[in-house]
């Protein structure tokens, strides 16, 4: 079966530094995967390098087969790559609804009207549409990262890589957002979920890929990464960021 997004021999250097060394991974279409490891283990890396924000020093990035390594984020988004951000990249001057609108708008043959209608439809899912005329900087912290999961679910990804999505989350929103991820993926959409909350993601996941030092040590289900000693060991000498 050909991988939703494949990385083969994925490496990337910064100066002498490797943060991510020959990594070979693979996300089939429909799958639940957590990528976790301790600070410094090259996680945000991976998905800069899997979502054509960061070109790789060497190796390959493959959609559906196909070399997509060296393009632009917006060819990535346009093959169907979805993401969100540690840090929030929202407009914050303007509405709920108006942030939702920017990447709507950007979809090739969109119209306003059906942008407008496709907005709604996930700010309804989101619990955001009472706050659709809210300025975005007004929102909670948990808030901002439901309306950065909007704005994604705006460009009809195949594949959405969630960047701590429970950051700076209180547990209400955090357990608002897992309920809605489990949603989505019901729904047969695929998921990479980087998250330093480990109770949320093993909660979360059916899948998880540990990493350390830049480079892949573990990978299977939640049980058997959880009794991994080497991932075991690589939390005790790092300790999770």
């Amino acid at each position: 079966m050909t991988a939703l997004v494949e990385a083969a021999g994925l490496t990337r250097r910064f100066g002498g530094i490797v943060a991510v060394n020959a990594l070979d991974l693979a996300v089939q279409a429909g799958e639940l995967v957590g990528l976790i490891g301790p600070n410094g283990s090259g996680k945000t890396t991976t998905i800069n390098l899997l979502t054509g924000h960061l070109p790789p020093s060497a190796g390959q990035v493959r959609l559906r087969g196909q070399r997509a390594d060296g393009l632009p984020p917006d060819r990535f988004a346009a093959r169907g790559v979805g993401r969100t951000f540690q840090i929030t990249q929202l407009f914050g001057r303007m509405s709920v609804l108006e942030n939702m609108l920017v990447p709507g708008l950007a979809r090739r043959g969109a119209t306003r009207a059906g942008a407008v209608r496709t907005a709604w439809r996930h700010l309804e899912f989101l619990n955001l549409a009472p706050l659709a005329a809210q300025p975005a900087r007004s929102l909670s912290g948990g808030q901002q990262k439901l309306l950065e999961l909007g704005r994604a679910l705006m460009l009809e990804p195949a594949i959405l890589f969630l960047d701590e999505p429970f950051a700076g989350v209180n547990p209400f929103l955090r357990d608002e957002i897992i309920g809605l991820v489990q949603s989505l993926h019901g729904q047969g959409r695929t998921f990479v979920v980087v998250d330093h909350d480990l109770e949320a993601i093993q909660r979360l996941v059916r899948r998880m890929v540990v990493m350390s030092r830049g480079e892949k040590i573990a990978d299977g289900s939640v049980a058997d990464v959880r009794e991994n000693p080497e991932v075991v060991r690589a939390y005790m000498e790092v300790g999770p960021d």
